[in-house]
């Protein structure tokens, strides 16, 4: 399936805020089946990171090829795209400062059995297949993620009313 780029790079009141950056996060089958969709989307929410976006759906082998395009040619690659197409997920925009590091370290190493108590995946995950999530891991890649799964009125720009005390500064 080959989609046009959805993401638009211009301003527009879909874009995020100030200094903030965005963030694809993609809870997986695995996570879905196992009920821990909830449980990632609350230590989220708890971070004070702000979702503006959100879509649950079983993705195509085709659109899945197109989101790890990066390991074509990877001995796990087919495994990787049969997996993420296998079952319904849950692909979702994510919006603070740092997000995307922020989303990397709470997400924690990508095999569960080497990941940080702590972490989504060593707290749920002590397996080397299925890690439960996916982010982006730059901003490069985010917009290209993004454009993926969502058109920009898809994403909603709006302020969280507490949003002063969770990124606030007191300097």
């Amino acid at each position: 399936m080959n989609r046009e780029p959805r993401y638009e790079s211009q301003a527009t009141n879909h874009e995020p805020q100030d200094m903030v950056e965005r963030t694809l996060i993609i809870i997986k089958p695995d996570g879905i089946h196992r009920h821990l969709a909830g449980e990632i989307i609350g230590r989220f929410e708890k971070r004070g990171a702000k979702i503006v976006a959100a879509k649950f759906m079983q993705i195509s082998e085709g659109l899945a090829r197109q989101l790890y395009a990066v390991h074509q040619g990877k001995p796990f690659f087919e495994g990787l795209v049969k997996y993420l197409s296998s079952a319904p997920i849950l692909v979702m925009v994510w919006e603070a400062e740092g997000v995307i590091d922020m989303a990397r370290k709470m997400m924690g190493a990508t095999f569960g059995y080497e990941a940080e108590p702590g972490t989504i995946r060593g707290d749920f995950s002590s397996s080397r297949g299925y890690n439960l999530i996916h982010g982006s891991d730059s901003p490069k890649s985010a917009e290209q993620e993004i454009n993926l799964f969502f058109n920009p009125d898809e994403i909603i720009n709006y302020k969280l009313a507490d949003a002063d005390w969770l990124s606030g500064r007191n300097d």
